[in-house]
């Protein structure tokens, strides 16, 4: 039978420079899951016990605070891969991935990707870039949380799922619905909608039902969006308030009605 884990491990940049041993000891070890579609993937607080890979469809990166606040980090579609942070410095997961449409996962148990940072030289620095990438992608995330528009996020978060060296996969369109594009992005689906329609008008993707095509990079990373207008509120008709009736006052049997003060 084949190990279709290992045929995408093979078809990676670092997976060509493996010699026949290391592919021959991989092919032992390495496995696939497919999970549905709201699975948990790797769990905060979880023991890690593999690196993993997204083979086909996507994987939502996010935190969530102890009092239940909840933050996405960013998303994972075919190609990327996750977890060589905490397979390195901990034994437990720090982040939640779940798969936001059904999923396939390669998994490389943690005791040989430590092997193969110390046997392959190409996976080292395959790892090394991975690393880079991801510190310079939440770095990016954390600007435009606090300082830029939602609609800015939004194109924040697609230039880094068409990221070419953590996602070499995707190429110029990725399979993404408004919905999908909102919750990778922590905003609106309306604002993942105006967003998408700026990016339009500047040129630099075509959104399509379903999927996002990029047709600037450079460009998308580099698009800001000013602030979203806000419409005025319609004002509400204003009634005629009704003019008061005068009534004679009711008096006492046998007094008399005041007299006006002289002006």
């Amino acid at each position: 039978m084949e190990n279709t884990a290992l045929t995408f491990i093979l078809s990676t940049s670092w997976g060509r420079a493996l010699t026949p041993a290391q592919v021959e000891r991989l092919a032992g070890e390495v496995r696939e899951r497919t999970v549905p579609a709201g699975t948990t993937v790797c769990e905060t607080g979880a023991q890690v016990q593999y690196w993993k890979g997204v083979m086909d469809g996507l994987v939502k990166m996010s935190v969530v605070s102890p009092t239940g606040a909840h933050s996405t980090l960013t998303g994972m579609p075919a190609g990327a891969w996750f977890g060589e942070g905490p397979v390195l410095r901990s034994e437990a997961w720090d982040f939640d991935g779940v798969a936001m449409r059904p999923t396939r996962i390669a998994l490389v148990p943690k005791a040989s990707f430590l092997w193969l940072l110390e046997e392959s030289s190409a996976f080292n620095r395959f790892v090394m870039a991975q690393l880079n990438e991801r510190l310079a992608q939440f770095m990016a995330v954390i600007e435009a949380e606090r300082l830029e528009e939602p609609e800015t996020r939004v194109a924040r978060c697609l230039a880094w799922l068409f990221n070419p060296v953590l996602y070499p996969g995707v190429g110029a369109q990725l399979e993404l619905t408004q919905q999908e594009i909102a919750w990778l992005s922590g905003t609106t689906r309306q604002r993942v909608n105006r967003a998408l329609g700026l990016m339009e008008e500047a040129g630099v993707l075509v959104a399509k039902y379903g999927a996002v095509r990029v047709l600037d990079l450079d460009g998308l990373r580099r698009f800001r969006a000013g602030p979203a207008p806000v419409q005025a509120l319609a004002r509400p008709a204003l009634r005629p308030v009704p003019r008061a009736v005068a009534t004679a006052p009711v008096r006492p049997a046998g007094t008399h009605a005041p007299v006006p003060m002289p002006a």
